[in-house]
């Protein structure tokens, strides 16, 4: 699956802050694709199949679940964010209760997914252990982003059979990650705050051992990594604008400024990576980290 240009839809007004679900549909229609090379390539490596029973922390609005199940695998996941597990429920669980609706969504894939309300993992639906629980929300680009993880890795590992695979995700290094030049001025903004404030979403680089460092916490044992080209396409400006702020990692920005002036700058950022034809294309590299448990 290849990225794909994302048309804008109308903006709404930029002075006023994003709601939740506006900022959740912005980071389903726009920016979560951008990752579906990782699910890809991760899954490509794990062999997903029909024989596999996978637990999706942090699965967001749904993609990298609906891409499992098509490959045949059986599909849990679980969220804290409720704007994204509704839009997740809507592409996986249409027009069903959120317990029932494996048995009785019509779609093949969709009879393989399961989607858990309450954010805590909890054993699969036949109550088989997972062999495959995987983290698809990259960490290492806000302070502090990872230390949410490492619990919920705890309480999931006893859910898995004993040999089963973990598979962590993060942004690769700020040099191969043309983001990263614009991601700065979130760091910049934040930074600017009077008086000076210390603000855990706040951005800064990824290091080089910040998927290790959480398997170490969660007590798991590295067995091959990997990484894979990202890159972000969006059909204009604005559209990249929308699923950047989508992400999260401009969130201290806004608190220490506001969000206008944030979509203001990060649109200046763009322009080294607008071509002539107005879209915005910016090369990533993404790393993921297997484990054993």
């Amino acid at each position: 699956m290849t990225p794909t240009l994302v048309r804008n839809q109308p903006a709404a007004d930029a002075s006023a802050p994003a709601d939740a679900g506006t900022r959740a549909r912005d980071w389903a229609e726009i920016q979560e694709r951008m990752l579906a090379p990782l699910y890809e390539a991760v899954y490509d490596r794990m062999e997903v199949g029909a024989a596999t029973r996978m637990l999706s922390l942090g699965c967001g609005s749904g993609l990298a679940m609906l891409v499992a199940a098509a490959r045949g695998a059986h599909v849990t996941g679980v969220d804290s964010d409720r704007e994204r597990l509704a839009l997740a429920r809507s592409r996986l669980l249409p027009d069903a209760d959120w317990d029932d609706a494996p048995a009785h969504s019509p779609h093949p894939a969709r009879r393989r997914a399961r989607l858990l309300e309450d954010g805590r993992p909890a054993p699969g639906a036949d109550g088989a252990p997972y062999d495959l629980i995987t983290v698809f929300e990259p960490i290492g680009c806000a302070a502090g982003d990872s230390e949410g993880l490492v619990p919920a890795l705890r309480s999931a590992v006893p859910l898995a059979v004993r040999g089963a695979s973990v598979v962590l995700t993060g942004w690769g290094p700020p040099e191969r990650c043309a983001t990263a030049a614009v991601l700065r001025v979130a760091a910049r903004l934040a930074e600017s705050a009077r008086p000076p404030r210390t603000d855990p979403d706040g951005w800064r680089p990824t290091l080089r051992d910040d998927l290790e460092d959480v398997a170490a916490r969660a007590g798991l044992k590295p067995d091959g990594s990997g990484r894979v080209s990202c890159p972000f396409g969006y059909a204009d400006v604005n559209s990249a604008v929308r699923g950047l702020l989508s992400t999260g990692l401009f969130d201290a920005a806004v608190r220490a400024t506001d969000r206008s002036q944030v979509e203001k700058e990060v649109a200046e950022a763009l322009h080294p990576h607008r071509r002539q034809d107005g879209t915005v294309w910016m090369p990533n590299v993404f790393r993921y980290l297997v484990c054993v448990i």
